[in-house]
């Protein structure tokens, strides 16, 4: 078990998780993470592979009719490194979603071939700025990388075009049960799927094939999802993503919905969904007494489970999400009791499943 908080409110983080969470995987550079899922779940698996898109795709009871696809993407947004001046200093493009006020200012890593090399996001300081200036948020072309160095030469020695940087902040318990992470988007969501594969290794009787699959690159276009799917043509898919807790000032509850950090599990409900695999996951919820939340998708979601739905001849999609507050920050929030309570509902589902169960409707 890994770190506690507050010694008066205890709460032990599973290991797992918390290696999922430090590794350090921007999209399309997931090695770290993909080392992390190898250690803890190929010694478990019936089988266990690889892609050339960089899934990791465990599977039990292989020959287990309906076969059910987990999937919980491992790429975290990130910088990557595309031009160095003639002083050495580093501007970069971003690999996923930004918002311009978070980068200045940062500790980053970079991950180079040589192993990690810190960098700070520079920009003008305040003292520099004109009152109109203090007003502005600085392009992304105005922000730069600085390493330390002095020349273009001397940088190219250290970095090369292409390297990608992540925030270089890690994982602490806040108070109770509720934890602070730079990338619980989607770390969380891997860690439940793949923890709720490896309790269903020890289930005895079980009509479903299992399959889990680490995602790569969800943060640019749910790619590695499509892959995934398309390969394993899966008859029900639950993707396990997170969602906006708006339980915080500033978010309007007419505009976003409602829901809250420690509410329990959110089900997602809308045409990306199938409405019997909807059902099923609130029954579940309902019969293990896991409160839950419900959040409706009016359109393709921006989780995986976009992809998987239009795979092969179209698969039953359902999509549980774990709330988080400062989506796309270094600082996201979630309850790990809420983790907990997701994990148990993926494999209440799946041991509900009946042979040659198809969800058609």
């Amino acid at each position: 078990m890994a770190k506690k908080n507050n010694p008066a409110q205890p709460y032990a983080a599973p290991q797992f998780l918390v290696d999922l969470l430090e590794a350090k995987s921007p999209t399309g550079h997931e090695f770290a993470a993909q080392a992390v899922v190898d250690q803890y779940i190929k010694p478990v698996a019936a089988s266990y592979s690889k892609d050339a898109i960089g899934n990791r795709i465990a599977v039990h009871n292989p020959k287990g009719d309906p076969s059910v696809l987990f999937a919980g993407h491992i790429d975290e947004i990130a910088l990557i490194i595309s031009y160095i001046d003639d002083k050495g200093f580093l501007y970069f493009e971003f690999l996923g979603g930004h918002d311009l006020i978070i980068p200045s200012g940062r500790r980053v890593s970079i991950l180079t071939k040589n192993g990690p090399v810190l960098g700070i996001t520079g920009k003008r300081a305040v003292h520099l700025m004109s009152p109109e200036d203090r007003k502005k948020v600085p392009e992304r072309h105005e922000m730069w990388l600085d390493i330390g160095v002095t020349s273009r030469a001397e940088a190219e020695e250290i970095v090369r075009i292409g390297d990608p940087a992540v925030y270089n902040v890690g994982f602490e318990m806040l108070r109770g049960s509720v934890a602070v992470a730079r990338a619980f988007d989607d770390k969380g969501g891997c860690y439940i799927v793949m923890e709720a594969f490896r309790r269903l290794t020890q289930v005895k009787k079980l009509a479903a094939k299992v399959i889990s699959v680490a995602t790569t690159q969800e943060e640019i276009g749910t790619r590695g999802a499509q892959v995934a799917a398309q390969g394993q043509n899966p008859t029900v898919s639950i993707t396990v993503d997170v969602c906006h807790a708006t339980d915080h000032p500033d978010a309007d509850n007419r505009k976003f919905g409602r829901n809250t950090l420690s509410g329990g599990p959110v089900i997602a409900r809308g045409p990306n969904i199938n409405p019997l695999v909807f059902d099923r996951l609130v029954e579940g919820a309902e019969k293990l007494k896991i409160p839950y939340q419900i959040e409706a998708a009016p359109r393709p979601t921006g989780t995986d489970a976009r992809a998987i739905q239009m795979a092969n001849g179209g698969v039953a999609c359902g999509l549980l999400s774990l709330p988080l507050r400062y989506m796309h920050t270094p600082g996201e929030i979630v309850d790990l009791a809420v983790v907990e309570q997701c994990v148990q509902l993926l494999v209440g589902f799946t041991e509900s499943l009946k042979p040659g169960e198809n969800f058609h409707w």
